[in-house]
């Protein structure tokens, strides 16, 4: 094994193009894969945070969906009778209710 890494070492002596190679390559293993903010970690976060937008915008047209029905329900008194009546079977006190199914 030491032969081996001292044959490598004196190939690399002669070799002074292989000499950058390998160095280039060792660094590139260091930054694609080996470091803590590796380019596989830093693509798995891009696409963490994509997802995460989508689901930002998702929940803001869903906000945005509810305030306008609730203020359709505050501003005319007749839309929130008419749910009340339909949804929760609520009536006045003079009224009777029959249900059908």
């Amino acid at each position: 094994m030491k032969q081996q890494i001292i044959s490598f070492a004196k190939k690399l002596r002669n070799h002074k193009q292989l000499k950058y190679i390998v160095t280039i390559a060792i660094f590139l293993l260091i930054i694609g894969i080996i470091d803590q903010n590796s380019l596989i970690k830093r693509a798995k976060y891009n696409r963490e945070i994509r997802l995460l937008q989508n689901e930002i915008k998702r929940y803001q047209q869903e906000y945005d969906n509810s305030t306008k029905k609730l203020n359709e329900l505050l501003e005319n008194p007749e839309n929130l009778e008419r749910i009340a009546r339909e949804n929760y079977l609520m009536k006045k006190p003079d009224e009777d209710i029959f249900v059908f199914e």
